[in-house]
């Protein structure tokens, strides 16, 4: 079934009514300077169903989409901090991810061709001269910390871009009124279920113009709290509801005339990398969880615990390679806009499956402009409404 691909005229014929909903948003919502998605689109639904501040493949973006890049993370920055001619990229600290370089080189290359100084580093990288990425060495500057400000080969640099997800801790004893995006959005602090709760009413106006029902563009998901899934008791009633969540969707399919088992997934309610992750199809595979599965779910990056868990409605996808192989659009977001997209392509899962695996394939439009071009507008709207929800996110942060 491709409900929401046999709607697009009606998606371009509220086109109009759709940017000036949009320009409103943004005109009181502060959007994040960049962001990245990834969208499943099962045809009947087209959703986001994960969101990530701080994104970590640039490198994977089309080389023809570099110029917009650049224009958009220009602008961005010259509306927070008109008088900047120094940014700083402050990184992870992988030292053998070689992709993630690629990622701080490209970025870097953005930096500086928006006319920026650019310079790469973060304290707990000091001895490193450079890191090894595909294409060779990425020079590192010496940074540190003084007095809560942080110095760059002795000197401050205006504008602090982060490419840190912060999953351990935020930036303590750092301060600096130019930093973003902002480190309260680091995954120490943020939570998947609340970037899902700020997108709902978001979702809900936009289909209220569309014309269709929200469903439709939004995942469902509900949160088990403080470790559930290590208590005996927690986990029976958490497999209860799993099944009642199950049915709920499973009679949704049925009013579709979908013929096809629905799936959950129970994800890490914080962090990246795909880390934390099962699907499920019954509460009883919960109850029935080995040690190995058990402690691989509650796995998280770095030294890191998994206290909460998001399970949330599995989106399978239609888009295959020709060989068959389940893809799904990561959309690259800066300044709100859709401004990139790539495929991830993954020849060992099927079409429900997490493909943010290691045997994943990125794709460029530039190499497959064919993989659905014509739902990319479909694929931009989710996105930038997740970027929206994004900055509601940090609104309700700073207002705790």
């Amino acid at each position: 079934m491709t409900f929401l691909h046999d709607l697009s005229n009606r998606l371009e014929e509220k086109r109009e009514e759709l940017t000036k909903w949009m320009n409103e948003k943004r005109s009181s919502i502060e959007v994040p300077i960049y962001g990245s998605v990834d969208v499943r689109d099962a045809g009947w639904k087209i959703a986001v169903v994960d969101a990530n501040q701080f994104p970590a493949g640039f490198n994977n973006t089309s080389h023809s989409d570099l110029p917009h890049l650049t224009n958009r993370i220009s602008e961005h920055i010259k509306r927070n901090n008109p008088n900047c001619k120094w940014v700083h990229i402050y990184p992870e600290s992988h030292t053998r991810n070689q992709g993630y370089v690629e990622n701080l080189r490209t970025l870097c290359k953005l930096v500086e061709s928006a006319g920026y100084r650019c310079t790469i580093g973060n304290p707990e990288l000091e001895g490193f001269e450079s890191l090894n990425g595909i294409h060779g060495p990425l020079p590192l500057n010496q940074v540190g910390v003084i007095d809560d400000v942080l110095m760059v080969n002795g000197k401050q640099p205006d504008f602090i871009l982060l490419n840190n997800d912060l999953t351990d801790e935020g930036l303590q004893g750092l301060s600096s009124p130019h930093i973003l995006p902002n480190p309260q959005m680091g995954w120490h602090n943020r939570k998947k279920s609340m970037h899902f709760k700020h997108l709902r009413p978001l979702v809900e106006e936009v289909s209220e113009i569309i014309g269709i029902e929200p469903w439709h563009l939004l995942c469902d998901s509900f949160v088990s709290e403080n470790k559930c899934l290590e208590k005996e008791t927690c986990r029976v009633k958490l497999a209860e509801e799993v099944d009642v969540f199950i049915a709920v969707l499973s009679k949704r399919y049925q009013s579709l005339g979908l013929d096809r088992e629905p799936v959950v997934y129970v994800k890490n309610n914080r962090g990246t990398y795909g880390l934390g992750i099962m699907t499920v199809t019954s509460g009883q595979q919960l109850l029935n969880l080995s040690n190995r599965k058990m402690k691989k779910l509650m796995y998280g990056k770095g030294t890191t615990d998994v206290e909460d868990f998001l399970i949330q409605e599995g989106v399978p996808t239609l888009m295959k390679t020709e060989e068959g192989f389940p893809v799904e659009p990561v959309v690259y977001l800066v300044d709100g806009d859709a401004s990139s997209w790539f495929y991830r392509v993954n020849a060992k899962r099927d079409d429900i499956g997490n493909l943010n695996s290691p045997s994943a394939q990125f794709v460029t439009s530039d190499q497959e402009p064919g993989y659905m071009t014509h739902a990319h507008n479909w694929h931009a709207l989710v996105a930038e409404i997740s970027m929206l929800a994004m900055g509601l996110e940090l609104e309700a942060m700073k207002a705790s």
